[in-house]
C-alpha cells in the first residue's frame, strides 16, 4: 500500500460489459432473475446468493445486514434467521423488506421491495433438518443480537446443546425459522460506460400484474 493518503472520492470504476433493454428482460421478473442467478453461479461468482435485507423499526430507523438467499417459492425470496434477532423484532413491528443483490463480477444489481412474513412452520422444519449438526446446534446456542459479557458464553451454550442432542434428533427451535419476502417492486441495474446505467423497474399492480418501465440512472 502507498504511502499516499487514500482519496475515496477518486475510487471509481467505468462499467462496460454488458447493457440491458427491455426485450433482454421481458415481462415475467422472476424468470429474468433466475436467468441472471444463473449467469451469476456460471461466472463463478462466490456467496451469489449473498443479499442486503434492510429492514425498519417501529420508529421507521432502517437497518441493513447480509442474509442468503435460501429458496425461491413462486414469486417469493426466502431466507432463515432467528425470530428474536434484531431482524425479526423490526420484522414484527413493521412487516415491509428491501433486498439488495450486488454482482460486482458482472456489473449487475437487482433491488427487491415488498412485503415480508413467516413461512410454514413445516418448511421451516425441512430447512433447518438439512443444515449441518453444527449449524443446528448454533440456533439453540446463540441468543442471536442479545448482549453478551464474552465469547466464552457462546461456547459454554454450544457444548451444552451438543450434550444434550448428542443421541438424539436436534429439533428446530421455536424461535428459528424462515422468512420469505413478497415483491411488489423488483429493479435489475446494468452497470454502463459514464454512469449512464441501465434500469428496469418491474412494479405490481393491484390485480398482481407486472408492469415494466424503464427509470433514468
Amino acid at each position: 500500500m502507498s504511502g499516499k493518503n487514500l482519496n475515496i472520492a477518486d475510487i471509481r470504476q467505468d462499467y462496460r460489459l454488458s447493457a440491458l433493454d427491455e426485450h433482454a428482460v421481458g415481462s415475467e421478473p422472476i424468470l429474468f432473475f433466475k436467468k441472471w442467478f444463473a449467469e451469476a453461479e456460471a461466472a463463478q461468482i462466490t456467496e451469489i446468493n449473498a443479499m442486503t435485507l434492510a429492514t425498519a423499526d417501529y420508529n421507521g430507523i432502517p437497518h441493513a445486514r447480509i442474509v442468503l438467499l435460501k429458496g425461491l417459492d413462486k414469486d417469493d425470496f426466502i431466507f432463515f434467521t432467528n425470530y428474536n434477532s434484531s431482524k425479526g423484532k423490526e420484522i414484527n413491528s413493521n412487516p415491509f423488506a428491501a433486498l439488495v443483490f450486488f454482482w460486482k463480477e458482472l456489473e449487475r444489481q437487482v433491488r427487491i421491495e415488498g412485503k415480508i412474513e413467516k413461512i410454514p412452520a413445516a418448511e421451516s422444519d425441512a430447512y433447518f433438518n438439512s443444515r449441518p449438526v453444527g449449524s443446528r446446534i448454533g440456533a439453540w446456542a446463540s441468543p442471536q443480537s442479545q448482549e453478551i459479557t464474552d465469547r466464552n458464553i457462546l461456547d459454554l451454550n454450544y457444548t451444552k446443546y451438543e450434550n444434550e442432542f448428542s443421541q438424539v434428533e436436534i429439533p428446530r427451535p421455536p424461535h428459528w425459522g424462515g422468512y420469505k419476502v413478497i415483491p411488489n417492486h423488483i429493479e435489475y441495474w446494468q452497470g454502463r460506460s459514464s454512469r449512464m446505467h441501465d434500469r428496469i423497474l418491474f412494479t405490481k399492480d393491484d390485480t398482481g400484474d407486472w408492469m415494466r418501465s424503464r427509470l433514468a440512472p
